[in-house]
C-alpha cells in the first residue's frame, strides 16, 4: 500500500488566490460549507471540516507554498502526516503540484478520494461561481 499521495492539479484562478483559499478561515469555510479556523502564520494552528482535521502551518510562502502537519481528529494522539501544496502560474490559472506524506497506510484510500471530494473539487466549484 502506498506511503504517499501526489496530486497535480489546475484551477482557474492565480496562485495568490488559491493560497488565500487553503488559509483563509472565510474562504475555506465557503468552499467547504463547514466552519474553519485557521491562524494563517507559520506555526499557526487550523482546525477545518468542523474539527475533523487538525494541524499546524509549517512552512508559507505567499502564492507559491503551504506545507502543513496535518492530521484527522480520530488518528492516535500525536500521529501527523505532512500536507504540501506547491502552487505555480499557469496561463491564467494555478497548478497544485500536491503530496500528503507520513499517514497511517490504513487511511491512504480513504485519504486519496478525500482530496479530491472535500478540497478540489469544492474549492474549483467555489472559484469558478465567484
Amino acid at each position: 500500500m502506498p506511503s504517499s499521495i501526489h496530486h497535480d492539479i489546475v484551477l482557474p484562478v492565480p496562485p495568490k488566490v488559491v493560497f488565500d483559499e487553503l488559509l483563509d478561515a472565510d474562504r475555506f469555510a465557503a468552499f467547504s460549507g463547514t466552519p474553519a479556523q485557521i491562524d494563517p502564520v507559520e506555526g499557526g494552528s487550523f482546525s477545518l471540516f468542523s474539527g475533523q482535521i487538525l494541524g499546524r502551518n509549517i512552512e508559507l510562502v505567499d502564492g507559491e507554498r503551504v506545507v502543513q502537519a496535518w492530521r484527522v481528529a480520530g488518528w492516535e494522539p500525536g500521529v501527523y502526516s505532512v500536507a504540501r501544496f506547491d502552487l505555480r502560474a499557469s496561463g491564467t490559472g494555478t497548478e497544485i503540484g500536491f503530496d500528503h506524506t507520513g499517514y497511517p497506510t490504513a487511511a491512504h484510500d480513504e485519504l486519496d478520494a478525500g482530496w479530491h471530494a472535500m478540497y478540489w473539487n469544492p474549492m474549483r466549484s467555489h472559484l469558478e461561481a465567484s
